[in-house]
């Protein structure tokens, strides 16, 4: 047998407890000793356990975030080089204002530019702080990727359907004459 602590020698010569019991308490204490799992989660490892969870979410999260970012900047980025690609090139001396955040900004068109743009057959992209001209079918291209870049489009209320009242407005202005050379 195993050497007994003093307490061990003391309760068995004062016969409150039997040798069978102490050799089994000797055997649970050297078992729990050289166990190779522990017995109990402790509440420390509880509470790293809940830490590293935590941290697993967080990450997986600012991963899904930076991920999403990263598509953003790519769809920006597909809508700039359409831009670059099919815009079309300005000449005249005409000025085509129209409003943005506010402000009137003015591009110099000529006459077949202006009743492109007029018609929406022509649409005002900005970058940066530039403004370019594209047709229809690159425009709508980079309202799919970014629809922010587009800052003049008279095509569009085309697609919705015309209201009754605004055919009547229609019918009632259409007997006043406008000049052919006024420009806004």
């Amino acid at each position: 047998m195993a050497k007994a602590n003093p307490l061990q020698e003391q309760l068995l010569k004062a016969g409150l407890v039997k040798k069978s019991k102490v050799a089994e308490v000797a055997r649970e204490q050297n078992k729990a000793r050289h166990s190779k799992a522990p017995a109990t989660p402790s509440e420390i490892q509880r509470e790293a356990e809940r830490a590293r969870a935590e941290k697993v979410e967080r990450d997986r999260a600012l991963a899904a975030e930076s991920k999403a970012q990263a598509r953003v900047a790519e769809l920006r980025a597909q809508a700039r080089q359409i831009v670059a690609d099919r815009k079309v090139p300005r000449s005249g001396e005409s000025e085509y204002r129209f409003s943005v955040d506010g402000a009137i900004r003015t591009v110099l068109v000529n006459d077949d530019l202006r009743k492109q743009l007029s018609s929406g057959a022509l649409v005002i992209v900005r970058i940066d702080e530039r403004f370019e001209l594209l047709p229809r079918a690159a425009a709508d291209k980079v309202r799919e990727r970014d629809a922010a870049m587009i800052v003049l489009d008279h095509g569009q209320n085309a697609d919705a359907e015309p209201s009754t009242a605004t055919s009547e407005d229609d019918a009632y202005y259409a007997q006043f004459k406008v000049p052919d050379d006024l420009i806004w």
